[in-house]
């Protein structure tokens, strides 16, 4: 990962950790609690692609798992956003930028059902039940409902954000066309080297109009 990818997604991490844990997790809402952390995870995993949304999940969900007053194994949320970040990656568009909102909320929707069904078989495993006692159903209608109305406050701001630090002039030379780990598969095809071929082609082709019209009017051209 690039080290601006870093800074930026440790930085949207912890911000969105200290929220989560000072603020949302206060609300006394019915059923679950809206998943700052998750929306995080899936701007940056839109963005970035499938390897690098699973290491920002992993590093957020172990982050999660640590913070107080976590009361479940280490490692749990971990694998969970893991594996979040991983699918909403693959998600990703082609070009990096979405031209609808459906399309994310419908992703936001599948990462909060996800993460929640996930959460769940995984404490099974370990023997925690408590799930069980709360009402799965509730906890998956609440969970997707409050992540879907705190998206588009958070998720589109994060993938600006995102956007942004790629196309950082002090980024890497080999940034700029997104061959990296993380997103090279998707990013190729983009056309963007093709549309600054074209753009390069009109601009000479402007220029030879303009020298041949001054070289009618007998005006010297250098």
């Amino acid at each position: 990962m690039k080290f601006n990818r870093i800074l930026l997604s440790a930085t949207l991490i912890v911000v969105a950790l200290v929220v989560q844990v000072s603020v949302l997790a206060r609300l006394q809402l019915p059923g679950a609690v809206p998943d700052l952390v998750l929306l995080t995870v899936v701007g940056l995993a839109l963005v970035y692609g499938p390897v690098s949304g699973s290491l920002i999940g992993f590093t957020a969900g172990l982050l999660a798992d640590l913070a107080p007053p976590a009361d479940h194994a280490a490692g749990r949320y971990a694998l969970v956003l893991c594996v979040i970040g991983y699918l909403v990656g693959l998600a990703r568009p082609e070009n990096g930028r979405l031209t609808s909102a459906t399309g994310p909320m419908a992703v936001v929707v599948a990462a909060a059902v996800g993460s929640t069904l996930l959460y769940a078989g995984v404490g099974a495993l370990v023997g925690d039940t408590a799930a069980r006692h709360v009402g799965l159903g509730s906890l998956l209608f609440t969970a997707a409902v409050y992540d879907l109305l705190l998206a588009p406050f958070t998720v589109p701001l994060i993938m600006a954000l995102a956007r942004r630090a790629e196309n950082d002039p002090l980024a890497d030379a080999g940034g700029g066309n997104g061959a990296d780990v993380a997103s090279g598969w998707l990013s190729s095809g983009t056309g963007l080297r093709i549309g600054n071929q074209r753009g390069g082609l009109r601009v000479k082709a402007a220029r030879s109009r303009a020298s041949r019209a001054g070289r009618i009017k007998g005006v010297k051209r250098l």
